[in-house]
């Protein structure tokens, strides 16, 4: 099994929490669908998962989700079933997006050139060692439909990466987790890849790092010196650790596509913006101690990332005023702070995804007008949304795209239950934000290798368990071996939909952390 990064677990009893019935308003109104005498409608389920770090990625918790669901409910004309993995700038970002993007392409542009797709390329790994990393370029149209008509169609080559296939925690060894060493080196020799190809635009994935140098490795590979007191460069990707001997950044040196502001390739990292650099709630008081770092080694990295905040100011006092506190700074270990040095757009990643992969479409009904692609998709009502996460906890909803499908899916009616790896504390907070249910995939103790190794069979195991739990409280039918009754279909329906208002039944907690 591939790993992707770490899971905290720790058993608890097995008792499931049932929260009191609660008094709320009435749940918003949703469309009605055709009656038919002869077909009743079907029970509609949205699967949008995050990925799990170190063990699954967001397409494969989707098949893991929906083949659990399929043991309930194995026939498509009680149950049709539609996947969306949620890729939030971390591993598998690169590949979907390209794949996005050619699908639209496909249906609303001129065809892609041959040359377009994945790139592999050998890059510094986060701990210094070489490591096959990839990244991709698509060319698209700019101009709308109308254009193509007319033949006045304008091209962009856009190259599209993650951070994570060059800098992520799965590519540190358990034995080298420590984040005052690692480095983004890779991430930069990906960026001038992109570049060397003549790129127009560059996407950045920023998730699931395994860096904290504040993205000093990247701007090196890119052009960038890092200089001391004395003048001398600071050694190339030697980690977050090496910045406490930075007092001044020389940008003269960057690759040309970055230098010249005519003909500057416009840089996008898409990331949680609400992640910063410096303070006590900096980035590595935050997520140090997830990539390995000991209390001492969090204090050493968040003096190092002061001090580059306090330089970069120093750089263009107007333009980097405050950086180290500045929204998304602190995404992937302060690479955010970097892409702000490259004149860089720091994207919240559900605005993003919105966009690239139509997200918001799923919930809302298309105009009469508007020509649907790939990244559009028809209107739905659904009755039930099903996502996941590694971990549920307070942090859930700072940014967190499973929440924002919750928040969006309440608006329109539709319950949403959530799978999580562990549960942590202030994870109840989540049902303020449209999630009516969740519960640990774990089935008992486990030794955390054992849970990682396994994330499969207890997600499918998991996801079973939630829809039959679901069929006993709301009166849900259709299962294996049961039949539906067309007179009964839409009060069953009805009472679905009444799991995003008052919820009298909730799947707290199975084995949590």
């Amino acid at each position: 099994m591939k790993t992707i990064p770490t899971i905290r677990l720790r058993a608890q009893s097995p008792q499931l929490g049932v929260a009191s019935p609660l008094t709320l308003s009435p749940p918003p109104s949703t469309p009605d669908r055709p009656k038919s005498a002869s077909a009743p409608p079907k029970l509609r389920i949205l699967v949008a998962p995050s990925g799990f770090k170190e063990s699954l990625g967001p397409d494969e918790v989707a098949d893991c989700i929906e083949a659990g669901i399929r043991r309930v409910l194995p026939d498509p004309s009680v149950a049709e079933i539609r996947k969306l993995p949620l890729h939030d700038g971390g591993e598998g970002f690169c590949r979907a997006l390209v794949v996005a993007m050619q699908n639209a392409s496909a249906v609303t542009g001129p065809k892609l050139n041959d040359t377009d797709g994945i790139r592999e390329i050998l890059v510094t790994g986060p701990v210094g060692k070489p490591v096959l990393s990839h990244y991709g370029i698509v060319t698209l149209d700019t101009k709308p439909l109308a254009a193509l008509a007319s033949g006045l169609v304008q091209t962009q080559k856009i190259g599209i990466l993650d951070m994570a296939a060059a800098a992520g925690l799965s590519l540190v060894p358990a034995t080298c987790r420590d984040p005052t060493l690692t480095t983004t080196y890779g991430v930069g020799e990906l960026i001038a890849a992109a570049l060397d190809e003549g790129c127009d635009r560059i996407i950045v994935g920023c998730g699931d790092s395994g860096t904290s140098d504040g993205g000093a490795g990247m701007l090196q590979a890119l052009g960038a010196r890092l200089l001391d007191f004395q003048g001398r460069e600071l050694p190339r990707a030697a980690g977050g650790a090496s910045l406490l001997g930075l007092e001044e950044i020389d940008m003269s040196r960057l690759h040309p596509c970055l230098r010249d502001s005519a003909t500057k390739t416009h840089i996008e990292a898409v990331c949680n913006i609400k992640n910063i650099l410096s303070g006590p709630r900096g980035v590595a008081c935050v997520y140090g101690p997830q990539k390995g770092a000991s209390p001492t080694q969090v204090e050493l990295l968040s003096r190092a990332l002061d001090k580059l905040a306090s330089v970069a100011e120093r750089l263009s006092p107007i333009e980097h005023h405050n950086i180290g506190t500045r929204p998304g700074s602190g995404a992937s270990g302060g690479l955010g702070t970097a892409m702000l040095l490259l004149g860089g757009r720091l994207r919240p990643r559900e605005e993003a995804i919105d966009e690239y992969f139509g997200v918001s479409q799923l919930f809302s009904p298309p105009a009469a007008s508007e020509v649907l692609g790939p990244l559009k998709a028809q209107q739905k009502d659904w009755d039930l949304v099903v996502t996941a996460e590694g971990c549920l906890d307070a942090q859930s909803a700072q940014g967190k795209l499973t929440v924002e499908i919750a928040r969006r899916a309440r608006k329109h009616g539709a319950a949403v239950v959530a799978l999580a790896g562990t549960i942590g504390p202030g994870a109840e907070g989540v049902y303020d934000d449209g999630i009516a249910a969740f519960t640990s995939i774990l089935d008992g103790p486990r030794s955390l290798r054992d849970a990682i190794d396994s994330t499969a069979v207890l997600l499918t195991d998991a996801a079973e368990r939630a829809i039959r739990m679901i069929q006993m409280g709301m009166g849900l039918r259709g299962g294996a071996g049961g039949t539906r009754q067309a007179g009964a279909e839409e009060s069953r329906l009805e009472d679905v939909k009444r799991l995003a208002g008052p919820v009298e039944m909730r799947l707290a907690r199975s084995w949590t952390s």
